[in-house]
């Protein structure tokens, strides 16, 4: 039986509907997408070389995983970390987003212990938090949260920004380094040489030399300077692929990499937990996607309600944070967690770079943007 002339019209209009749909997606999905072993391969090409400084008490500034007792507990960690049965394996969080013209790369620090000025240090911190509990008489400046002195857990990182070459990493340029200091971020550029000056950073290959502070574990770039040598001498950490542990007086120990999307990401969007004694809700957060052709869409995106501070109960309370947690005290305007989420956008503004650096994204997992396997 012939169809109807009116079903035969619904019938292309479902069609062309249909092909309508399949292009738009088309469209959005047209530009090339990372899965997470690319985004890995990316991060290890690109990983750092860590310079840490160590203390009087070396084991309390190792860089290790925040696990490494075996648990997702963040109260535990101050006591663990003098625990000798719960070895110091060296690894470090990554996260990679990717725009049209650059890839961005944090990389995050972990510490059991920042125990800045000592057993004093802490017994400090306790009474400036107690001081703001009672109402603030033993903190003036009312800054006490970015100023406490000691605390339980510590994590400081940073962004290393990559221009691309096509898909060759090897061709690939590392062109901006951003780092994360006691809540600042510090912003530098390639040296013109091999002898660092102020405001900019060294490669060893493709990788950024980086110093990590002893004690309050604050990261800049590595001068290789007198105020960068501090007494108990200097321990490297390179990227090996595996997780090694700091033998005594070794002067180099190898770290692997752990994708802060399957560890402290999952955690952080189950609010307040064993790993996080402080949430936030994030609002809305408005970025630029890629699609073919050169063009972009506005994509408005809502993280919820996150996991931002991890679970401390020695010194300073809840005060070491994950990467969408940082924050520079001289831009509270900016939106929470921009330098994390937003990387490129953030960049540019820093830098006052033009539009030839996009900011239009193909890859940024934890905003939904790309597949997350």
């Amino acid at each position: 039986m012939p169809a109807s002339p009116l079903r035969s019209y619904l019938l292309q209009r479902a069609l062309l509907c249909a092909l309508g749909l399949f292009a738009l997606h088309s469209q959005v999905n047209a530009q090339p997408r990372r899965t997470a072993a690319q985004a890995r391969t990316i991060a290890a090409r690109f990983a750092p070389v860590f310079y840490l400084g160590l203390g009087d008490q070396p084991r309390h500034v190792y860089i290790t995983n925040f696990d490494f007792d075996g648990d997702w507990r963040g109260d535990n960690n101050w006591a663990h970390a003098d625990d000798p049965r719960f070895p110091f394996k060296a690894y470090i969080y990554y996260a990679v987003s990717e725009t049209r013209t650059h890839l961005f790369i944090h990389y995050a620090a972990f510490h059991p212990q920042d125990y800045k000025g000592g057993g004093s240090g802490r017994l400090l911190s306790e009474i400036i938090g107690e001081g703001v509990k009672r109402g603030g008489r033993y903190d003036p400046t009312g800054l006490s949260a970015e100023a406490t002195v000691a605390h339980e857990n510590d994590m400081e990182g940073c962004l290393v920004v990559v221009a691309k070459q096509g898909n060759d990493l090897a061709r690939a340029r590392v062109v901006y380094v951003e780092t994360l200091a006691h809540n600042h971020f510090l912003k530098y550029t390639p040296a013109a040489g091999t002898q660092p000056a102020a405001n900019t950073f060294t490669l060893d290959g493709q990788r950024p030399r980086l110093y990590v502070e002893p004690k309050g574990h604050g990261i800049e770039a590595y001068q290789a300077n007198d105020k960068q040598q501090p007494r108990g001498g200097l321990l490297r950490y390179n990227y090996a692929g595996r997780a090694s542990m700091p033998a005594q007086n070794a002067e180099t120990v190898g770290y692997d990499l752990l994708p802060l999307y399957t560890t402290l990401w999952p955690r952080a969007r189950k609010g307040v937990n064993e790993t996080y004694g402080a949430a936030d809700d994030y609002g809305r957060i408005d970025i630029s996607v890629a699609l073919a052709n050169e063009k972009t869409q506005a994509r408005q995106v809502k993280p919820g309600e996150l996991g931002v501070a991890f679970l401390g109960l020695v010194g300073g309370h809840n005060m070491a944070r994950p990467p969408w947690g940082w924050f520079d005290v001289n831009e509270r305007e900016e939106a929470a967690g921009a330098w994390f989420f937003d990387p490129a956008s953030t960049v540019k503004r820093h830098f006052n770079l033009g539009d030839e650096f996009s900011v239009a994204y193909v890859w940024q997992p934890f905003l939904g943007v790309g597949p997350t396997r």
